[in-house]
């Protein structure tokens, strides 16, 4: 990749990173997840009225990446309010190209030389260092782990749909704005029919962390879809996945999480390996 393009990436993980550590910072996660999606849905549908539409043969990735996305969030919403940011993050990150690789060596018949094999030794000490904390899990801290590397099945599903549609669209910035119309709708349409005492007394005290945590996730996936028309996507997903190492810091040195240089090291285990995975 230029450097630009790699440049573009890491600012993606960057801003992914700290949009979830302001989403994790608010108490209530489906506030949290209602102020992310509002803010994108304005700011997508003001881009509507000055991008071109995507082309035909991208809505069905664009609908199945939708529902994708709802679920991710979903989960990622329950992990949150189970574990930490530095652990449910590089975990739930870290997964994803554990499995795609799994899958293209077992299923498509992809060999995997050294590089490879050693990214996977990396990423899966990184992930057990993530998931154990120097311990055995306690019977309740395994739900967060569930979560975390649930979320992640849907992280490598969306990826490779998103990477597959945003090439047939013709238009990166009106393939990301009709997938966060799609994506953005269902959560707080829910949260407006059935939480709706909630939405009043909780929207007020974080409408301003929820806005800033919008705009930041529709502008770090943009740029990632913009990068995977110009790169390789495996090359693409896999450096935007150092945010686990962002991830990992933010949660132990800011958000006083346990275990900090544990988990910053086993995130850059991980981040490393994500990086050998994809090497050619």
């Amino acid at each position: 990749m230029s450097s630009v393009l790699v440049a573009a990436v890491l600012l993606a993980a960057v801003l992914h990173a700290v949009w979830n550590s302001i989403v994790k910072a608010i108490d209530e996660q489906l506030i949290a997840f209602v102020l992310l999606d509002v803010s994108g849905l304005v700011l997508c549908l003001a881009a509507l009225a000055v991008v071109a539409g995507p082309a035909a043969a991208s809505w069905p990735f664009i609908g199945a990446s939708g529902f994708l996305q709802v679920g991710y969030k979903v989960l990622l919403m329950r992990s949150y309010r189970l574990g930490d940011l530095s652990q449910v993050y590089p975990l739930a990150r870290g997964i994803a190209p554990l499995l795609v690789a799994g899958f293209a060596a077992t299923f498509l018949g992809e060999r995997l030389g050294p590089p490879q094999l050693g990214g996977i030794v990396l990423v899966s000490v990184g992930l057990a260092s993530l998931a154990f904390g120097g311990r055995r899990p306690t019977a309740a801290g395994r739900p967060a782990i569930a979560f975390a590397l649930t979320t992640g099945v849907f992280i490598a599903a969306y990826t490779i749909v998103d990477g597959l549609g945003v090439r047939r669209s013709g238009t990166p910035l009106g393939y990301a704005a009709w997938l966060f119309l799609f994506a953005g709708l269902p959560i707080p349409l829910y949260a407006l029919a059935a939480r709706r005492d909630l939405l009043r007394s909780a929207v007020p005290p974080n409408w301003g962390k929820g806005v800033i945590a919008g705009a930041l996730a529709v502008a770090a996936y943009g740029l990632v879809l913009w990068a995977q028309t110009r790169g390789a996507l495996a090359a693409v997903a896999a450096l935007r996945e150092t945010s686990v190492i962002v991830a990992a810091g933010i949660g132990s040195l800011l958000l006083g999480e346990r275990f900090g240089r544990l988990r910053i090291l086993a995130a850059t285990l991980v981040a490393v390996g994500i990086l050998l995975l994809n090497l050619p």
